[in-house]
């Protein structure tokens, strides 16, 4: 299976200690989440409804900006491994380095999977995937690019699992029900950060939605995550101020990482990639420190960074960094 962040398991296996000892910096999670609203008790008692599903996915779609249909899942991941299902196995370009499951489960699917480097070379292809801002370098497209793209392939699945603090950069409000072409994929968990909750969302014209539906069966979303996200998709002013703080701690990490010379691959306001010939010593010393981060096989001299939660973390990665 592919690596991802998150694996604080391995950490604790590899260079001991438990999970209270160490810093998970490798996920792009938003370290201050959203404040739980009050739970209705049926919420958890008791099967979701469809008009609550309705009232989650009408909700989801006021917040994208889009008049193209939401289609609620168990985080984006669920939508990931049923978008391939869409359309008869091809040719799908990706866009990569990037999130890999995409390939995994296109692979999966039947499809074959070709990683492409450059956006010029996903056309003319049954399907192409492109991450945006992408995952883990923050490169970013414009709806535009995106929209003149899909008619050049079968099927265009664009990523937002990280675009909550880039609404110019969305496709999502050029999804209508002429869209035939076009899936769009939000991570809800991500930006709001309760990736516990488990919960995403595709953005289609009818009919790919009405088949994203069937395939993910019934009650794909938990009664509890329905209750919080109907709220936390509406409140605006958390919203704007969630954005500020993401804005003020990543360009702090960008100002660290490059007094400890490290130099600047990308990102986004959820994490920040960095490159370094020394490798090797930075990994040494974040362990030392107890600080988890995403490094790549693919892209051996980087390493991902997400944003420390509060200042004894920011201390801690500080004083890793410096003494590289």
């Amino acid at each position: 299976m592919p690596e991802h962040g998150g694996n604080l398991d391995l950490a604790i296996r590899l260079y001991g200690g438990v999970h209270d000892d160490w810093i998970d910096l490798s996920t792009g999670i938003n370290p201050h989440p959203y404040t739980l609203p009050t739970i209705p008790e049926k919420a958890w008692s008791c099967l979701p409804t469809r008009d609550e599903m309705d009232s989650l996915e009408k909700t989801a779609r006021l917040a994208y900006c889009t008049s193209g249909h939401t289609v609620a899942f168990s985080g984006a991941q669920s939508a990931i491994q049923l978008v391939p299902r869409l359309r008869k196995p091809g040719l799908v370009n990706i866009l990569s380095p990037t999130y890999a499951e995409h390939a995994a489960a296109f692979k999966m699917a039947g499809w074959q999977v070709q990683l492409v480097s450059e956006f010029e070379k996903l056309m003319n292809s049954d399907a192409a995937v492109v991450v945006n801002p992408n995952n883990p370098d923050g490169r970013q497209y414009q709806p535009g690019e995106l929209l003149e793209l899909s008619a050049h392939v079968g099927l265009l699945v664009v990523d937002e699992s990280f675009g909550d603090p880039y609404p110019e950069l969305s496709v999502a409000p050029l999804v209508t029900d002429q869209s035939e072409s076009i899936v769009v994929l939000r991570s809800f968990g991500k930006f709001y950060g309760l990736a516990g909750l488990r919960l995403g969302f595709a953005v289609a014209d009818e009919p790919d939605a009405d088949e994203l539906r069937r395939l993910a069966g019934p009650w794909p979303v938990s009664g509890p995550a329905i209750a919080i996200a109907t709220t936390a998709l509406a409140d605006r002013d958390w919203r704007k101020e969630a954005l500020q703080r993401l804005k003020r701690d990543s360009a702090q990490l960008d100002r660290l990482a490059n007094l400890c010379g490290l130099r600047l691959v990308g990102g986004t306001y959820l994490f920040r990639t960095y490159e370094t010939e020394g490798i090797e010593d930075v990994k040494e010393r974040l362990i030392s420190e107890r600080v988890w981060a995403r490094f790549f096989e693919e892209c051996p001299k980087w390493l991902r960074l997400g944003l420390p939660a509060k200042l004894e973390y920011w201390e801690r990665v500080h004083r890793a960094l410096q003494t590289i």
